[in-house]
């Protein structure tokens, strides 16, 4: 059975002005990506290769000087701002490396936003966020504020939140980057369990070799170039 494509880009650049002012940056050159559902592709690439302005771009969080994404074949342009944000919070998930959870909120109450913003009942929203709190071992934690809670748990909490209006793709910017050995670790399981119980794409950056040789596909962005790997899982 073929699998649909969830998320793609086409021809994607980005420049940036020099702080000198006197030229430009190419920090993507004519980017293309497919990702397909289920599929849980790695990107890797020195520091400063433009690793996370493409998840930026791919996220629809920042606009490429060129080229185009597209969600389950929809261009994502030919939206306003307010229905592509809408769009966004519905069909993709966002998992950072840091967390960029909400300090006066609990746990609880972070991973319920979403659906919240997407109108859904307090009650709807209040049993998903803490059925997905339980599935990643969180249910002592409901209420606990993020000051409250381990770098490891506040990574979970974030992940949850991505999750929680059902998201199609999850894009995750280093999720593991500021985690020890064995946090990060619970995190890469939960990521690739996602794929099975959730159904759900994964395109992760990350800078471990180790960690992207275990994904389905492997690419390398160089010099603002993309590039297929053929040693990919």
């Amino acid at each position: 059975m073929t699998k649909e494509t969830i998320l793609s880009c086409s021809t994607i650049t980005k420049n940036f002005k020099s702080e000198a002012g006197d030229g430009e940056l190419n920090i993507l050159q004519g980017v293309d990506l497919q990702v397909k559902q289920a599929e849980i592709a790695a990107i890797v690439g020195s520091s400063g290769s433009g690793k996370s302005t493409l998840l930026h771009i791919l996220g629809g969080l920042d606009r490429p000087t060129s080229g185009d994404v597209f969600w389950h074949g929809e261009s994502i342009y030919t939206h306003k701002a307010d229905k592509l944000a809408e769009l966004r919070n519905v069909n993709v998930g966002f998992v950072f490396q840091f967390h960029h959870l909400l300090p006066e909120f609990t746990a609880l109450e972070n991973v319920m936003m979403p659906a919240l913003i997407k109108e859904d009942r307090f009650s709807v929203a209040e049993k998903r966020a803490t059925e997905l709190l339980n599935r990643f071992g969180m249910a002592e934690r409901l209420h606990h504020r993020p000051s409250q809670l381990s770098g490891g748990e506040q990574q979970r909490v974030s992940m949850a939140r991505a999750l929680t209006n059902n998201p199609s793709i999850l894009l995750a910017d280093e999720p593991t980057g500021n985690l020890d050995e064995k946090n990060t670790d619970t995190i890469l399981n939960l990521l690739f369990q996602l794929r099975e119980t959730e159904d759900v794409a994964i395109v992760l950056i990350t800078h471990e070799n180790e960690i992207a040789e275990k994904c389905d596909t492997l690419y390398t962005l160089q010099n603002g170039v993309l590039e297929l790997n053929e040693n990919g899982a």
